[in-house]
């Protein structure tokens, strides 16, 4: 049970998080949005839905998991569309309020070499087929007792789509022109008639739930990482539906203040975007620790964007002057190619792959320094953590995320983006800090990480999910119509804009 002492209080309302799907393991974006459901539910006693809408066919037994680690709490559920459908005793049985009656019975998809099949045991949930490229090109989906649910076709000369959901006794009762019909009639069932906050954390699921406009449901998007590309020359373009779009969100929120900025510097001012950061159990943190010198550690997953290889040269290079080690924990691809780069660097006995380990953060208590060397992020909580855990950071200066948080040379260092020679004359140099001057940075990187607590992230939730309520009852007025009218003309002109430059380079 929560402590009414100054917990946060939130409006009145059902809370949802949306997202494409939960993966395992999983850290980053999906471990932010756990931890953040946890803390509403914690501290501001506030049940959570999580929303999937991917294929995965074994979220139970996944549920079961994530209870048993403590990533699921009393209070806190998954809900996968295809599960609820399939579990719905009047799925599809009620036609009433349909976009439109059924326009076609699919044939179904036989059973051949061109057909996949996903199973839950013996029982076939799902049967596909996919085009050379691996894009989909037919589903037919099935519930538990065998009985056809959803058939889903798309013409590849036409790019038209097809979606018909059956009853249990295979009738056509409802169909879609797109599957973002029925992912809106699936949230129209969840929501009802009472008052609502989605929190969309997939950049995939963005694209779908910014045409969700429900007067008694309040979007919320948060954007984890970077909005820009990776060599910040414009916007991303698997984010660029949503970004030239952010107003169609009741409320818009990033984890940085820079970030917030170049977004404005980018769109234009957006009177819908917030700043609130991915929070931490500051009562897990701990006080001062036994830190281990010379003991480096890394969160991440082994994939290109995260650099880890950098890590190594630079422990590497540093392990000629002091005595230093590093303990990375996460998987990923790239594993067998970093594998490869520790034995070229002859570091197998200083710098160890550790896995997936539900328990890495608390090496953090223990740890000297941690390394962060990623292409862009968005503010990482494994940062975050490390420094209430008084574990001193060492990081690329990105964006975003460490020049938010670190104060060079006071509670951390930053290191220029890409420069293995400046990480590992950091690690040195905090190796040949005496003892007190280290301390003290330790000290400073946990009042840092203070400002970041729960209980602190929590309650700007709660503020904001208040002030976009009210901006979105606001809307009505007419004032409200110009300034859609004005962003609308803004949208078009900066589209205008970029598919001449498009031309212009064409024609050159």
């Amino acid at each position: 049970m929560r402590s009414s002492i100054l917990s946060p209080r939130f409006r009145p309302g059902k809370q949802f998080a949306l997202t494409w799907s939960i993966p395992e393991p999983f850290s980053g974006m999906t471990g932010a949005l756990m931890h953040r459901s946890r803390s509403f539910a914690l501290l501001a006693d506030r049940p959570v839905d999580i929303l999937t809408l991917d294929d995965r066919v074994d979220y139970p037994e996944l549920e079961q998991r994530l209870r048993a680690r403590g990533e699921l709490i009393d209070g806190i559920r998954i809900i996968n569309i295809w599960d609820w459908l399939r579990d719905r005793e009047d799925s599809g049985e009620d036609a009433g309020g349909a976009e439109t009656a059924p326009r076609h019975i699919h044939d179904p998809i036989p059973v051949d070499a061109d057909s996949v099949e996903h199973r839950h045991g013996d029982v076939v949930l799902l049967r596909e087929v996919r085009a050379a490229d691996g894009g989909a090109l037919a589903a037919d989906r099935f519930r538990r007792d065998g009985t056809l649910l959803v058939t889903d076709r798309r013409d590849p000369q036409t790019r038209k789509r097809s979606v018909v959901l059956y009853d249990r006794r295979g009738r056509p009762v409802r169909s879609w022109g797109s599957a973002w019909g029925l992912y809106r009639h699936w949230l129209d069932e969840l929501v009802g008639d009472d008052e609502s906050f989605l929190i969309v954390d997939s950049k995939t699921a963005a694209r779908f739930a910014r045409t969700y406009r429900r007067r008694n449901v309040v979007t919320m998007h948060v954007l984890h990482g970077s909005h820009r590309t990776a060599d910040g020359s414009g916007l991303s373009s698997s984010r660029r539906s949503v970004l030239e779009n952010l107003g169609d969100f009741d409320s818009v929120a990033l984890l940085t203040r820079a970030q917030r900025a170049d977004l404005i510097s980018d769109l234009g001012p957006h009177e819908n975007v917030a700043v609130i950061p991915n929070g931490f159990n500051d009562v897990m943190s701990g006080g001062p620790a036994a830190h281990r010198r010379g003991r480096g550690l890394m969160l991440a997953s082994l994939t290109a964007r995260k650099r880890v290889s950098h890590a190594v040269k630079a422990v590497a290079r540093a392990s000629r002057e002091a005595d230093v080690t590093l303990d990375v924990f996460g998987e990923g691809v790239r594993r067998p190619l970093l594998e490869k780069t520790i034995r070229s660097q002859r570091m197998q006995q200083r710098v160890s792959l550790r896995g997936h380990d539900d328990a890495a953060r608390s090496a953090f208590a223990t740890a000297d320094f941690m390394l962060l060397t990623s292409k862009a992020e968005g503010l990482p909580l494994a940062l975050v953590e490390g420094m209430a855990a008084g574990c001193v950071p060492i990081a690329y200066d990105i964006p975003y995320g460490p020049a938010d948080v670190i104060a060079h040379g006071s509670n951390g260092f930053l290191v220029p983006p890409g420069d293995v020679d400046g990480l590992a004359q950091r690690i040195v140099e905090l190796q040949r800090m005496p003892r007190h001057r280290v301390e003290t940075m330790r000290r400073r990187a946990r009042a840092t990480a203070a400002q970041f607590s729960d209980r602190a992230v929590v309650r700007a939730w709660a503020r904001e999910m208040e002030r976009a309520y009210e901006r979105k009852h606001a809307a009505s007025s007419p004032q409200s119509t110009i300034r859609r009218l004005r962003r609308a003309i803004g949208r078009a002109k900066r589209r205008i804009i970029r598919l001449s430059g498009r031309y212009e380079r064409s024609d050159a």
